[in-house]
């Protein structure tokens, strides 16, 4: 199915994913699934070797957690933390910085959160009001982030603010490192209706102060360092969705194969076989533009990465979300039932349709960008 445009070594690690996966499920433990897949190398996949990496890219990387999606067990943190952040931190940080976080990244013993989303500005980062101001050798952070995932299990947050530019005085993003024991840094639970592991949260950084060495990279390329973040992020949206939807369609398969309310089992109708047949069809295609943007990000084509980043996350979460509610559909009243665990997947589905970007926004861009239509906003 993928040997044509995968490596050896990666089908390999795919095939090594899908029995790690296996062997935890659905109802697997989040702690002791990322502790087992940290010590075979798979969270550092995308890092560096020579910050205890592997030396790969956003190619293995997704291919690590689409397969642990497709076993019913997609870690949701992958995204955050060595995707999007130890991508910048590997690209753009100081020498200190890789030195004091890819390493723990890499192995699974430090965890990082992403904080970009604000109550005011959500899509619209031009609109982000946390700001950071020169204080002594360091500075000031103040502002609020909303949505931000897992960030009582993460050790420090990547948090996308604003400095003035003492030339233009305008307002330019800015990336630091906050770590959570930072005085002034706080967290409030967000109460989700969303069933998952890692939880969502509220942050108010109040005065925080930060040192001059927390600031990631350079001051003036804050704006190439976030899209540098973001595209990795959408390129895993896209595996945790195609993850997501192929435990779906499995299940549903296997329910279609075994159950039997006539002659035959309920898969040998049409009206059973050709929706989940599309189901299919769907996901192997938006994996196919998931494995271009990983390709061309991988390759430093940053803006053909882009393109096909949004691409591949706007597929792949409407395949998600089509092949989950076929698969809740062919099951019938089983599909609701807390024995089968399709139920929840039908609000799950729609984070990657909503996050971390929507798909309206996507289409934005690509009419926009892509086929050169007069920008809308």
């Amino acid at each position: 199915m993928t040997g044509v445009i995968e490596s050896q070594e990666n089908k390999d690690l795919r095939a090594a994913v899908a029995a790690l996966g296996a062997r935890h499920g659905r109802g697997f433990d989040r702690a002791a699934l990322w502790s087992e897949a940290a010590k075979l190398g798979y969270l550092g996949v995308n890092l560096p070797e020579q910050y205890g990496g592997g030396g790969g890219g956003m190619a293995e990387l997704s291919i690590v957690l689409e397969e642990l999606g497709s076993a019913g067990c997609p870690l949701l943190m992958m995204v955050v933390s060595p995707a999007i952040c130890g991508t910048v931190i590997a690209r753009f940080g100081t020498d200190v910085q890789k030195r004091k976080w890819l390493p723990g990244l890499a192995d699974g013993s430090l965890t990082m959160a992403f904080g970009i989303t604000e109550p005011d500005a959500g899509s619209n980062s031009h609109r982000i009001t946390t700001t950071a101001r020169r204080d002594g050798d360091g500075g000031v952070l103040t502002g609020r982030k909303v949505f931000i995932s897992g960030v009582d299990i993460a050790d420090a947050t990547l948090v996308v603010g604003r400095t003035e530019d003492a030339r233009t005085g305008s307002l330019k993003p800015c990336l630091f490192i906050v770590p959570r024991d930072t005085p002034g840094f706080q967290r409030s639970r967000i109460d989700m209706e969303l069933q998952a592991a890692e939880k969502q949260f509220e942050l108010v950084l109040d005065d925080v102060r930060l040192p001059a060495d927390s600031l990631v990279g350079d001051e003036d390329a804050g704006l190439l360092q976030l899209f540098a973040g973001l595209n990795p992020e959408r390129i895993m949206t896209a595996a945790f969705a195609i993850g997501m939807g192929r435990y779906a369609l499995a299940r549903a398969v296997d329910y279609a194969t075994t159950r039997q309310v006539w002659k035959l089992p309920i898969g040998g109708h049409q009206a059973i076989a050709h929706p989940l047949a599309q189901a299919h069809i769907e996901l192997e295609l938006a994996r196919l533009m998931m494995q271009k943007a990983a390709a061309l990000y991988d390759a430093g084509d940053d803006a053909g990465a882009g393109e096909a980043a949004n691409m591949a996350k706007y597929a792949a979460a409407e395949a998600c979300i089509r092949a989950v509610d076929q698969a809740v559909h062919t099951l019938g009243g089983n599909g609701l039932t807390r024995e089968y665990g399709l139920a929840s997947l039908i609000t799950a589905a729609r984070v990657a349709r909503i996050a971390p970007v929507s798909r309206e926004m996507i289409l934005n861009y690509v009419s926009h960008q892509s086929l050169g239509l007069p920008k809308s906003y």
